[in-house]
């Protein structure tokens, strides 16, 4: 691929002024050769794949933040769903996984590992249960484990009995966290047609169609596409704001694609994907939530939020389609509350409600996302917005998730910090009548007719 020189002016100054930046180079690793029926084989079998694979992934990534300039925020690693050597073993408690995944983590010095997973959209096996029965304890004993379970698709519809697990997961995890704001409830994601290639955590596994050993990016760039937005005169009609976006996604699209085919190349391994989302961060300007307001919507969550963000969510993804041949992951706009500073200010000021973000959720990326909702929020209640928003994934084929975190001994108006990315948020109000019947009714939601593809 060749790089002009006014492409690599551009590129510094969005660095220098505008916080782009690439969020993760993320190396996806096969684990299907560590299984066996001895748990304690296994976990030292995942830690020596693991160390193994990735010895060189940081200092790749690192020498490549030096020689462009770009940064890079985050270095991680998705492994095979845990579930599948899950069901190798004998142990019921595979907890002790976790923590060679965490301990392998922390060895090769990346940020975070997901891949503590389970996919049960049409049913459990015995490594799902274990999987799910063992996410609490591991969440509360490691500190660089991400876990994330699929329990609906459009294809299967979904797994109220999952569903009802997971939301009591997220409540035990919350729990055994709640000396440190619930943070482990931060590492744990419920999807709806998960994919195979995320490079973004809570989220990230390596899916059974990939390569042994890949490397997945996520591009990033919300300042990016704020302050082009905002130079952008009040008259300028939104297909002009569209058109501004559609080549800004292009061009943050681009050093994504450099960035991954580099460092692809010198670690010797097969490049996967770039995901082109907007991954906001806690620091001011690099904000979806600005992003909204520039176009013209009051506050986040005000009326026009939705239209656009869907406007934000399709110049994003037809922008970046012309910049890589290689889009996967999830690729659109991020929508965390506690990871957005425009975000936080919104729930503060009681423009965006969960039930708001449920709405957005329909046309961007992934769901509900870093949600801080009283420690008392019943597990009924969790499942029902864990439902809706699966429901919306699987009507309309597409990803979404939810990552709620229960605050333990918090309550509306508290807050929740994190540091970092995970940044902190108010602790948002929740609509109380989910009922206990609905939650308890297990079996599966049918799928929509529009499955039937073939």
């Amino acid at each position: 691929m060749r790089f002009e020189p006014d492409e690599v002016v551009e590129t510094l100054t969005m660095v220098m002024q505008q916080s782009l930046d690439i969020r993760t180079v993320t190396m996806g690793l096969s684990l299907s050769c560590c299984a066996d029926p001895d748990l304690d084989v296994v976990a030292r079998n995942i830690y020596d794949r693991v160390t193994t694979a990735a010895e060189r992934l940081v200092p790749t990534a690192e020498a490549l933040e030096r020689e462009y300039g770009i940064p890079i925020v985050n270095k991680r690693i998705s492994v095979t769903p845990i579930a599948q050597l899950a069901s190798s073993v004998n142990a019921y408690d595979v907890s002790a996984l976790a923590l060679a995944l965490d301990r392998a983590a922390k060895e090769v010095g990346v940020d975070f590992i997901g891949g503590f997973s389970a996919l049960v959209q049409k049913g459990t096996t015995d490594g799902d249960v274990k999987l799910m029965a063992s996410i609490p304890s591991a969440l509360a004993s490691t500190q660089r484990v991400c876990a994330s379970v699929n329990v609906a698709s459009t294809r299967a519809g979904i797994n109220m009995d999952a569903v009802l697990t997971m939301a009591e997961a997220i409540k035990q995890t919350a729990e055994l966290t709640a000396e440190n704001d619930s943070i482990g409830a931060a590492k744990l994601v419920v999807f709806a047609n998960m994919v195979e290639d995320n490079p973004f955590m809570a989220g990230a596994i390596h899916g059974p169609g990939e390569a042994s050993e890949v490397i997945n990016v996520g591009i990033s760039g919300p300042g990016v596409v704020r302050a082009v937005v905002s130079s952008l005169p009040d008259d300028a009609d939104l297909t002009t704001v569209a058109e501004a976006i559609k080549t800004t996604s292009f061009k943050i699209t681009r050093a994504g694609e450099l960035v991954a085919g580099e460092a692809s190349r010198r670690l010797g391994v097969q490049m996967g994907i770039v995901d082109l989302s907007l991954a906001p961060t806690p620091a001011e300007g690099d904000s979806v939530a600005e992003i909204l307001e520039a176009i013209g919507v009051g506050m986040a969550g005000g009326p026009g939020s939705t239209a656009a963000l869907a406007l934000l969510n399709d110049a994003v993804k037809k922008g970046g389609a012309m910049g890589t041949s290689s889009i996967g992951g999830l690729s659109g706009a991020f929508i965390p509350v506690s990871e957005d500073a425009g975000m936080i200010r919104a729930a503060e000021q009681g423009a965006l409600t969960i039930e708001k973000l449920e709405a957005m959720t329909a046309v961007c990326s992934v769901g509900l996302d870093m949600i801080a909702v009283p420690g008392d929020t019943t597990v009924e209640t969790l499942v029902g917005i864990i439902a809706d928003e699966c429901a919306i994934g699987v009507v309309n084929s597409k990803t979404t998730a939810s990552r709620i975190i229960p605050a333990v001994g918090k309550s509306v108006g508290d807050r929740v910090s994190y540091g970092g990315l995970l940044g902190e948020a108010p602790v948002m109000p929740v609509n109380q009548y989910a009922g206990t019947v609905f939650a308890r009714r297990g079996g599966r939601l049918p799928a929509p007719l529009q499955s039937l593809r073939n």
